[in-house]
């Protein structure tokens, strides 16, 4: 039997519509099972205690369980590459962080490019550093201490981490925009024992594993590197007071392998911001040292690319490669 041929277009156009409407039902149910959050560093860190609240109210929004999974080595590179690996449907995310922008120039050999194969889905926090030193230390304000490393060349021991973390790369930028000489200390494990003790002079340091030795008087906080000072420390400048232009700091976010549905990222995008700007967790986070931050998806993608091209910069002229 032959269909009228307006009856058939009209009946063909209908068939044809069906997956990209099941497609957008199938975005819009997200999630039907639970997700895993890779964090590409081991348990107990700032990574993994953010993503663990975040998989926790995402639970409890969206109805199905966030699992953490912690998958660490290569400077936070194997967990990476296992979420560029995966399928693109929203269950597999990645815990991104401000080393991810840093890794893309650091690592000459990585298999898989980071702005390119990782979709950004939305920031969480920034993470303010403080440049502290040991209150044995002669200088008490950037500008002395400047002036101390410069008749001191090579004898002022900058403690990190390790090669290319953020302490490292920030300490570096700072280095070269002040025109000093610091001796970089990689550490395997933690360094604080030792800049208390006085072994080492200087760390570029998170805030939230300064803080509390700085309100008690263990350590000297000289400059928070962030582009304005801080509520939680008012007394401490900025950086940007002394070396124009500094600016440094980490970051948290979400993101997910490329050609993720748009209308998943955009749902988890929503649900993130509106759990970062919960107050709950807004205290949650500011007591753990972070600002929480908000964007759209295409704000924080730009976000990463910046900092990659920023820390690049600072990677190449300082010639820092990974061990």
């Amino acid at each position: 039997m032959k269909l009228p041929r307006r009856q058939f277009l009209h009946l063909a156009a209908g068939a044809a519509a069906l997956p990209a409407v099941s497609r957008f039902a199938w975005a819009q149910a997200y999630p039907t099972r639970p997700v895993r959050i890779i964090v590409p560093f081991a348990p107990a860190g700032s990574t993994d205690i953010v993503a663990r609240l975040m998989g926790q109210w995402l639970s409890e929004r969206l109805g199905q369980s966030f699992v953490i999974e912690n998958r660490p080595g290569g400077g936070g590179n194997i967990g990476t590459e296992a979420v560029v690996r995966a399928s693109p449907d929203g269950y597999t995310l990645l815990q991104v962080n401000s080393g991810n922008a840093v890794n893309a120039s650091l690592y000459a050999n990585l298999n898989f490019n980071f702005i390119r194969d990782i979709t950004p889905v939305a920031c969480i926090a920034r993470t303010p550093f403080v440049m502290v030193v040991n209150p044995s230390s002669p200088a008490k304000t950037v500008p002395e201490f400047i002036a101390y490393a410069k008749a001191n060349p090579g004898k002022i021991n900058m403690a990190s981490p390790g090669i290319g973390s953020a302490n490292h790369i920030f300490g570096a930028s700072f280095a070269m925009m002040a025109g000093v000489d610091l001796v970089h200390v990689p550490y395997r494990g933690d360094f604080m024992a030792d800049l208390l003790g006085g072994r080492v002079q200087v760390v570029f340091s998170a805030m939230a594993q300064s803080i509390e030795y700085i309100r008690d008087g263990k350590l000297r906080g000289l400059a928070v590197t962030t582009a304005a000072r801080l509520d939680v420390l008012p007394d401490i400048p900025a950086m940007d007071e002394f070396v124009t232009g500094y600016e440094a700091s980490g970051w948290q976010g979400i993101g997910a392998p490329k050609n993720t549905p748009t209308n998943i990222v955009d749902r988890l995008n929503n649900e993130i911001n509106a759990i970062v700007a919960d107050p709950q967790v807004k205290v949650r986070l500011l007591d753990m040292g972070f600002k929480p931050t908000f964007m759209t998806s295409a704000e924080f993608g730009k976000f990463i690319a910046d900092e990659t091209e920023k820390w690049g910069k600072v990677i190449r002229a300082a010639n820092i490669k990974p061990m």
